[in-house]
């Protein structure tokens, strides 16, 4: 429904938090008392007073998908939609403005639980970074673990504080300080505390923030914010790109927020895992061919906080057919293949980036040729590690990597 049409919904969102109406601005209650129909979970609802007497509808189960049709259905009135705090952080204020296009909902924010933990517990509200478990896995909790970080986490309900505490024990974090906030800016407010490793509370009210002072245990193995993690933190069978050409490899890539990577020849998924870990929005989809490999990377990026991760099962290019448009493109294995360079470099739009990597004299010629036709960059990386010699130390050197990496020009077919 375009937002144009003239039978579009005359849409107000507003914010309301555990303090109900009372908490809530005049132009927030003015909306309410003047909408026909009033849209919201059935705990927002019953924070209405009588005074409002358009009519309530309960948001069904799933609510996305079911935003445009009811938009649809009370077009023509007065539609205000209630929302948890402020609509626009991880509220239904986003799924309205696409459904209705910018600008076109009116949106009466309130305090979000995020601005009332921080204000409850002193942190600086830029220098605390916020998680939300709502409809998404733990596990992505995962990535944002790092000794000394402050993190908010927004929970799913009653059990999530339970799910937190063992996915820290379950990452090396089981010191790590938890306060669980309740019912924040209402009557019934509360906190509670202790740490990961010690927690045993049963699941209190299902609307809470958890707060999570991050705490690494000695001896846990320690992830970095870059690229280039410690092979030990990859399940693998020797599949597996070591951590300084992966590195390399990522810094040739150059991942940048909301951007999608194809992995092809995922091995242990170590490329594609790291590309989703420098941003929470950059999406990748790793193709792997063998079936006990892909559920390897699958069980790789859940440990490592990405489990968007999308793995697909099957050899390529054959399974590259239905994939969606990259913005980079990484080929670990496989690039002797027939039409498997040719599919990868079709599907790249104009200023897409492609990087390869072998080890083969085969397949490094095959990158001299390309390289040849459409440029880039055609590096050798070669690394050594001391080790013991007798009663001395020697290098020991490493199979060298062939790298080619090229970013597509509008006039390259």
């Amino acid at each position: 429904m375009s937002p144009d049409s003239p039978t579009a919904p005359a849409v107000t969102v507003v914010g309301i938090g555990a303090d109900g109406w009372d908490g809530l601005p005049a132009a927030s209650q003015r909306a309410l008392l003047d909408a026909e129909v009033v849209i919201g979970g059935p705990r927002q609802l019953e924070l209405l007073p009588p005074a409002c007497a358009g009519e309530r509808v309960a948001w069904p189960s799933p609510l996305r998908p079911a935003v445009p049709g009811l938009l649809a259905a009370h077009a023509g009135r007065r539609v205000a939609v209630l929302a948890s705090g402020d609509p626009m952080f991880y509220g239904i204020g986003r799924a309205l403005t696409e459904a209705l296009g910018p600008g076109v909902p009116h949106v009466l924010p309130h305090p979000s639980s995020v601005s009332y933990a921080c204000a409850r517990l002193g942190w600086p509200l830029e220098d605390t970074e916020v998680v939300t478990l709502v409809g998404r896995p733990t596990a992505r909790l995962g990535a944002a673990l790092y000794d000394g970080r402050r993190l908010l986490v927004l929970s799913a309900g009653a059990a999530t504080p339970g799910e937190v505490a063992a996915l820290l024990r379950e990452r090396g974090f089981g010191p790590s300080r938890m306060r669980v906030l309740e019912q924040l800016g209402g009557e019934r407010e509360e906190q509670t505390e202790g740490t990961a490793q010690t927690w045993d509370r049963p699941p209190g009210d299902p609307l809470n923030v958890i707060a999570v002072d991050c705490r690494r245990a000695p001896g846990s193995l320690r992830l970095g914010a870059v690229p280039g993690l410690p092979d030990a933190a990859y399940e693998h069978d020797g599949q597996l790109t070591k951590r300084h050409v992966r590195a390399a490899t990522l810094g040739a890539l150059a991942p940048a927020p909301g951007e999608l990577l194809w992995d092809i020849g995922g091995g242990s998924g170590s490329i594609a895992v790291e590309w989703m870990r420098t941003h929470r929005s950059c999406r990748a989809v790793t193709v792997e061919r063998d079936a006990v490999r892909a559920a390897r990377i699958a069980l790789n990026a859940e440990r490592l906080g990405v489990p968007g991760l999308r793995v697909v099962t099957g050899a390529a290019p054959e399974a590259l057919a239905q994939l969606p448009t990259p913005d980079a493109v990484f080929v670990g294995g496989g690039l002797t293949v027939p039409g498997l360079l040719e599919a990868c470099w079709e599907a790249l739009p104009a200023g897409g980036r492609l990087v390869a990597n072998t080890v083969t004299l085969e397949s490094e010629a095959l990158l001299a040729d390309w390289y040849r036709r459409h440029g880039g960059e055609l590096v050798r990386l070669a690394v050594a590690h001391a080790v013991p010699v007798g009663g001395f130390t020697g290098w020991r050197q490493a199979m060298p990597v062939t790298q080619w990496s090229v970013t597509k020009s509008g006039d390259q077919r």
